[in-house]
């Protein structure tokens, strides 16, 4: 996902993800070097469909992209 750097986006995240019914198993991002973006890979499980977070996320108003892939 695309975050904007903005105070509170990453607990809003992650509050999110946790009251979807997901637990965060590991986190990773890196910050443009240019710009006020944050680039982060969240790995998550859960029994429901990972497209009903990604919904979620998207609603986000600091959350920028959201894209979803399964884990290999």
């Amino acid at each position: 996902m695309t975050l904007r750097r903005a105070e509170g986006a990453l607990v809003r995240v992650l509050g999110t993800t946790e009251r979807r019914g997901f637990r965060p198993v590991s986190f990773e991002g890196d910050a443009h070097a240019d710009s006020d973006h944050w680039n982060l890979r969240m790995t998550v499980e859960g029994d429901r469909a990972a497209i009903a977070l990604q919904g979620q996320l998207a609603k986000l108003y600091d959350c920028l992209s959201v894209e979803v892939s399964p884990c290999r």
